[in-house]
């Protein structure tokens, strides 16, 4: 105590006696009352850092020889050579002119393992925790591990995981570490309840949710694991689906997840407020901005007074109101909706006003959270880039494609100020999900009976945003099916979709041949609208005939008549118009897809003919709250030869997939022993009506359906088909029923028909096993 009175009379600046003692998570300063002013000491001791070593220890230091110190000094230095993770104890006190800095040091971690984990992989967890082999071991550390890999857990399904740790010295300060997982029980979602609903039913909404109760086969889908994240998406949801069917009133008074942990499955409940139902009142537009009539813009608009109130047609003509005025030179331009509420008519007037909006630019745009999926792929769904005149339509814009590509389970874009005031910062959040999936189908053909088929498939591959399918198939008498398809979806940089289909089929007639055909296609898609691509093809053919009863050489009689034995090649270009304004791709509601194509053969290769065919097909709700869905469809199409004739399989065939009741090739012209010749025209038409299967909760994904098909396949230019049967237009007509399942393995479909218009040389198949809907 002397040496230190002199010590603070040679200073001249206060008595001070401090220490400090920390432990563990805490630290206590030990300091008398006078200790409120600084001291100067005159050297550093370090004691205990063998491995860190002294300089270590003395650059985590606030504290310098020389340099005046307090007692929040001392704490600030005890605080960073804790937070260093090195250190398990930590002292530092004044011995005359020497700080004194005692240290113990925290074991290292030699290994990190984990044992009884098989849901998620071990390269996977490593990326989860904070401990790290080679660093210092923390219990607190360790113990936010253990929840991170809950969490983990929690994101697959299995809220009920425990995990424990284990440690074993190795010599040396240096241990290994064992997270121990007992991954239990996937955690179920046993109902999913709303309250306050009245315009639509239960099973309705439990369509418009992501997340699904649990089912037999929840297991493949994944749609029934719980998250935080998943629930507010949820609720967006909600939102989006009243907004766009007439309530512009409507929130989610609450939603809540309850764990039974007895039974390790959730409760959800969604309170609901809808509000009453509204129509379109008076629409217009009103502009500022000296040069832009507000009468040119009004045709872009696509609310309708009367209609239903909608939501996403509000968005949509605030888009292209936004894309016309930039078009016009006014990049700043704003377009804002003004709704005027009349509670007695329960309508909503909607003006559309545009006026000159302040300048502000993209200083960048930042991209977060995207572990796989390459940062390009993000950045060029947006039109525009560092530098242009920030636009938030096409902010909206941008995300609605993000989502739309299905490799994000979560898309987030906000902004924010950047480095002036006239500057924007872009933020866009999002969270990678699986893209790649193993699939099995099954059909049926009338030759070969059922057809199965194996395949993968990749819609982001290597994170690039690239499209890859391979697929392989077979089934009864030799059939067999192989496919390979690769897609750009943007081609040198522009939104061109380019890619190439590889295939191989191979079949047999009952009776008479073998038959072959490979080849490949090469094509390229550009968008013209939002609504409106086009297509160009190359398309490459070999057909290959020949005798079945030695599978090889010539046929027999009497497909002789018409195509003798060997391979023929068909060279055509191509071009298609896709026009699609469909709600869903899986299971459509509202909107028209339609297609027209026309091809031309004669680019060497055997075969010369022209070709247009097309067809269109619309979608309309009929009844919201039975969530009955109608369609019609027509097709039609027909060929001429250019060069001489038409071969065999120039012709178009017609059958169950465009008039069920019907073999595939079952209608129109055949020779007289029943093989099949095809047509040089077809026409078709549909009316169908799907609904929820009655008792079933939508969830299941099964929908029933009754339909009534019509259409004819006409007329002949193949030569030596001399007697053939059905070159004239006779009518088939078909009513039936069917079920439709969205099963995990794509959407699969079982139909029932009866013909009811026919010819004697027909062949019928009531019962028909496809996969998907053909829109």
């Amino acid at each position: 105590m002397k040496a230190g009175s002199k010590f603070l009379n040679a200073v001249s600046a206060f008595a001070l006696s401090a220490g400090v003692v920390a432990s563990g998570a805490s630290v206590v300063v030990l300091a008398s009352p006078m200790a409120a002013q600084a001291a100067v000491i005159q050297r550093v001791e370090v004691r205990g850092a063998q491995r860190a070593g002294q300089e270590a220890v003395r650059s985590n230091l606030t504290i310098r020889p020389g340099v005046a110190f307090s007692n929040s000094d001392i704490d600030d230095s005890v605080k960073k050579l804790y937070g260093t993770g090195y250190f398990s104890d930590v002292k530092i006190n004044v011995s005359g002119s020497t700080l004194v800095v005692t240290v113990s040091e925290a074991m290292l971690v030699n290994q990190v393992v984990f044992n009884g984990n098989r849901k998620i992989k071990d390269d996977k967890l490593q990326t989860v925790v904070q401990t790290q082999p080679l660093g210092p071991y923390s219990e607190a550390i360790v113990k936010a591990d253990i929840e991170r890999l809950k969490e983990a857990y929690k994101a697959i399904g299995r809220s009920d995981v425990q995990i424990t740790t284990q440690t074993a010295s190795v010599g040396q300060g240096r241990i290994n570490l064992a997270f121990v997982i007992n991954e239990g029980d996937r955690t179920k979602i046993a109902d999913i309840n709303f309250v306050g609903n009245q315009a639509y039913s239960a099973s309705r909404l439990h369509d418009v949710l992501i997340t699904k109760e649990s089912g037999p086969l929840s297991f493949l889908t994944r749609k029934d694991v719980y998250s935080e994240d998943k629930l507010r998406a949820d609720e967006d949801a909600l939102r989006q689906f009243y907004y766009s069917h007439g309530y512009p009133d409507f929130r989610v008074v609450s939603s809540n997840a309850v764990l039974n942990e007895s039974k390790n499955e959730y409760t959800l409940t969604f309170t609901v407020e809808e509000g009453p139902r509204y129509r379109f009142g008076d629409v217009n537009v009103e502009s500022t901005v000296q040069g832009i009539s507000a009468d040119d813009l009004k045709g872009l608009v696509q609310t309708r007074s009367g209609d239903t109130y909608n939501s996403k047609q509000i968005q949509k003509s605030i888009e292209a109101i936004s894309k016309k005025v930039a078009e016009a030179g006014y990049p700043f331009a704003r377009v804002t909706p003004r709704g005027d509420r009349n509670f007695q008519t329960s309508t909503v007037g909607v003006t559309y006003l545009v006026d000159q909006g302040e300048r502000a630019y993209v200083e960048r745009i930042e991209i977060r959270g995207n572990t796989r999926t390459r940062d390009y792929v993000i950045r060029r769904e947006f039109d525009l880039s560092e530098g242009d005149a920030f636009n938030q339509q096409m902010i909206t814009r941008a995300k609605r494609r993000l989502e739309a590509l299905g490799y994000f389970s979560k898309v987030n874009i906000s902004t924010q100020q950047g480095s002036s005031p006239d500057r924007v910062v872009i933020v866009v959040d999002v969270e990678d999900q699986s893209t790649g999936s193993f699939g099995i189908g099954v059909g049926y053909a009338a030759d070969n009976g059922v057809v199965l088929e194996a395949s993968v498939e990749e819609k982001n591959f290597l994170g690039r945003g690239q499209y890859i399918r391979v697929a392989a198939g077979g089934g009864l008498d030799n059939a067999r099916t192989y496919s390979l398809n690769f897609t750009e979806p943007y081609f040198l940089g522009y939104r061109l979709a380019a890619g190439f289909d590889v295939f191989k089929s191979q079949t047999a007639s009952h009776d008479y041949y073998k038959y072959t055909e490979q080849g490949f296609t090469l094509r390229v898609t550009a968008p013209i609208t939002e609504d409106l691509a086009t297509t160009f093809r190359y398309n490459y053919k070999e057909f290959n005939y020949s005798g079945r009863d030695s599978w090889q050489g010539n046929l027999s009689q009497p497909y002789l008549d018409l195509i003798n034995g060997g391979t023929y090649v068909q060279s055509s270009i191509s071009q298609t118009l896709t026009y699609n304004t469909l709600d869903s791709s899986t299971l459509p509601r509202e909107g028209i897809y339609a297609s027209l194509t026309h091809e031309f053969a004669g680019l060497g290769g055997d075969s010369e003919f022209y070709k247009i065919y097309g067809r269109a097909r619309y979608f309309h709700l009929l009844s919201d709250e039975m969530d009955l869905v109608g369609s019609i469809a027509v097709s039609a199409g027909h060929v001429v030869a250019t060069g001489d004739h038409l071969n065999v399989f120039d012709q178009f065939t017609l059958g169950g997939r465009q008039i069920r009741g019907f073999e595939s090739d079952g209608i129109g012209p055949r020779m007289p022993n029943g093989d099949t010749l095809g047509g040089t025209t077809y026409f078709t038409a549909s009316a169908e009506v799907n609904f929820p299967m009655p008792g079933l909760p939508e969830d299941a994904g099964l929908r029933g359906a009754v339909f009534a098909d019509a259409g004819s396949l006409y007329g002949n230019d193949v030569p030596n088909s001399a007697g053939a049967l059905g070159t004239d237009s006779s009518l088939r007509a078909s009513v039936g029923a069917g079920i439709t399942w969205a099963s995990p393995f794509g959407a699969l479909r079982f139909d029932y028909a009866v013909p009811v218009a026919k010819e004697s040389y027909d062949r019928e198949q009531r019962f028909r096993f496809s996969m998907a809907n053909q829109f």
